[in-house]
């Protein structure tokens, strides 16, 4: 028969109730995502069954097509958190495996939507496509909703600015430092996560103590090097900072640092996690030709990074 995926003897409890399903990489779970989401929930809870989301770890790409694969907008761990403010009851992470790429979509749909998940109602986004070479998409998916006995619904793209909400675009305005566009399109700033490291020291020998991060994850896309207007949440709460990422050119020999700067905050937080929420970009990274002309500078991205995040009152 071949090659199996294996998800122990159900994908999920059988409690008898079916389950709404839909089917994704979800990367960013961004406001198109959470559409999907809501309705599945909706359909679940007018239906007294089971919302699921089943979505893969890694990225497809990592394995069908590794030299084109993006940085991830969520890392598993930070795609976790996220989904746990969605409503689901249960989000169903696939091993993506060269076994499971192989997949046509009809057997995809009979092994695991079907046979493992029970499914009554699958619900899809619009540009969904599935199985190998992603061959499969909504029409596949009537045919054999009609053949094998659940419903198929297909919800439509969330716009910004003249065109869909994705993750590709996300990933683009990311890249290029657009956080406010990023953050439109995600519904919430973007984000990173990082274990406070022992540095140099030397932030706090120019009056302004950091956070070095060390980050979580090789996949994670970071925004370009610069100096960024973020808050910090950490186990003290949520506060307001300023971020260096990339480089340190005044001080030579120096690595490249993610540097978090918590604004009228000086305790010891060596070996926490710390997510950072971008807000805005403030400047590029650059040499200054002395010690005192880079702590005036800093000077000056604190007090901005005051102002922006004064003014920002978004969630």
């Amino acid at each position: 028969m071949g090659e199996r995926v294996v998800l122990g003897a159900r994908g999920i409890p059988d409690d008898g109730r079916g389950t709404v399903v839909t089917v994704g990489t979800f990367d960013g779970v961004h406001r198109g995502h959470w559409e999907v989401l809501r309705e599945i929930g909706r359909r679940a809870a007018a239906t007294d069954r089971r919302a699921v989301l089943v979505t893969f770890d890694p990225h497809p790409l990592r394995i069908v097509k590794p030299e084109i694969a993006p940085a991830l907008l969520t890392t598993p761990d930070e795609k976790k958190e996220i989904l746990a403010e969605s409503g689901l009851d249960y989000a169903v992470f696939l091993r993506f495996t060269p076994a499971l790429s192989r997949y046509s979509p009809e057997r995809f749909v009979r092994e695991i939507l079907v046979g493992r998940m029970e499914v009554q109602e699958l619900v899809i986004g619009y540009d969904h496509g599935f199985g190998k070479d992603r061959s499969g998409d909504a029409d596949t998916l009537q045919r054999l909703g009609a053949e094998l006995g659940f419903a198929v619904d297909v919800v439509d793209p969330v716009p910004l600015d003249g065109g869909p909400v994705s993750s590709t675009r996300i990933r683009k305005a990311v890249a290029a430092g657009r956080m406010d566009e990023a953050r439109r399109g995600l519904g919430r700033p973007y984000s990173l996560r990082g274990v406070v490291v022992r540095g140099d020291g030397r932030g706090r020998g120019l009056g302004f103590p950091t956070a070095n991060l060390q980050v979580a994850s090789s996949d994670k896309l970071l925004p370009p090097a610069g100096i960024y207007a973020v808050r910090g949440l950490l186990r003290q709460g949520i506060l307001p900072g300023a971020l260096h990422l990339g480089p340190r050119p005044t001080f030579r020999g120096s690595d490249p640092s993610v540097e978090l700067h918590l604004i009228d905050f000086d305790d010891d937080i060596y070996g926490e996690e710390v997510r950072v929420d971008f807000v805005e970009y403030l400047r590029p990274v650059e040499p200054f030709d002395s010690v005192e002309g880079l702590v005036e500078q800093m000077r000056a991205d604190v007090a901005r990074s005051r102002e922006v995040l004064a003014a920002d009152r978004r969630p």
